[in-house]
């Protein structure tokens, strides 16, 4: 039994002033659907993560002409998802479930009518999938297929191919509140809560308008942070590496000595300058993975908050 049926769909938005008119009239002619066919009410929280453009301006008018919109400005860009974050957090208490999704709508934000009936049927979590990456470039749907099972690797408990597009109750929301980490991977922190779950399975659309937000370099960088913010794998991984290397060193050790007592001479700087370059290299990466975590803890011990909100508009605010 819901104790509302109303849902907010939290919307984070970073530079989006060419796709975001676009968008939001496609989410308006889905929130009828949504009445129509399901009786839950919908609203949209536009969370605007320090954009440059004029998407806080379009914010304005869009919650100004309509009474189903609500913006939030934070007063620095806090990233995907602290913006993510944001949204959620203020949410809490006003509806009884929220939806995410990209402003760019290549995930389908008709399959939010699907998730919104498993959420009726008593569902507290319902992951949105991808089926298909046709409308992206190879490079794009090779790099993000490798993301997801590298992902996989490290845990797993990640659901391949689904980003942030999911409907949470207000219950599961307000669970996922209480992690205190700053380090956010909320895919994988959202499977953590172990409430009810269901899918929904859509196909990619291709983007519109604008540029994407998550170009090679973000991508690496989301890879890392989410692998080292949600497993200990790459630590795991280092620790292989060091016994593999003892390992070899200790062949070659007994390989040498054999070679020198049967008299035959060992040609050793080949040998000794692989070793060197080799063993240099894994010892590098290790303390390079390392810092990485090690900077990771230092972000988290000095507790600094998420994000602060700026402006609010809209939706009795």
């Amino acid at each position: 039994m819901q104790t509302s049926k109303t849902v907010n769909i939290i919307i984070p938005c970073y530079n989006e002033e060419e796709v975001l008119p676009w968008s939001m009239g496609k989410l308006q002619t889905m929130l009828s659907r949504l009445k129509l066919e399901t009786g839950v009410d919908g609203r949209f929280v536009l969370v605007d993560d320090g954009s440059r453009d004029n998407t806080w301006q379009l914010i304005e008018q869009f919650a100004h002409a309509h009474n189903n919109v609500e913006g939030i400005k934070l007063a620095h860009n806090e990233g995907h998802q602290g913006a993510l974050w944001a949204g959620l957090q203020e949410s809490v208490g006003t509806c009884g479930a929220m939806v995410s999704i990209d402003a760019d709508l290549q995930d389908d934000e008709n399959a939010i009518i699907d998730m919104c009936k498993q959420w009726l049927d008593g569902k507290d979590i319902v992951y949105g999938v991808r089926q298909e990456r046709k409308t992206d470039t190879w490079f794009k749907r090779a790099s993000a297929q490798a993301f997801y099972r590298l992902m996989q690797t490290a845990d797993p408990e990640i659901i391949y191919n689904h980003a942030d597009f999911r409907l949470m109750s207000e219950r599961a929301v307000q669970a996922l509140m209480q992690y205190p980490e700053r380090n956010m991977f909320l895919r994988g922190m959202v499977r953590r809560l172990g409430f009810s779950e269901g899918y929904v399975y859509y196909n990619r659309t291709a983007r519109t308008a604008g540029e994407s937000k998550y170009p090679l370099k973000k991508m690496l960088s989301f890879s890392i942070d989410g692998i080292t913010s949600f497993s200990t794998a790459p630590l795991k991984f280092i620790t292989f590496a060091g016994l593999t290397m003892t390992l070899i060193s200790l062949l070659t050790i007994i390989y040498g000595l054999y070679e020198h007592f049967v008299g035959k001479t060992i040609e050793g700087w080949t040998s000794l300058m692989v070793s060197m370059w080799f063993i240099g290299g894994v010892i590098t990466t290790g303390v390079g993975i390392t810092g990485v975590y090690i900077g990771k803890i230092y972000t988290e011990v000095k507790r600094r908050p998420r994000y602060f909100v700026d402006k609010k508009v809209g939706a009795d605010k």
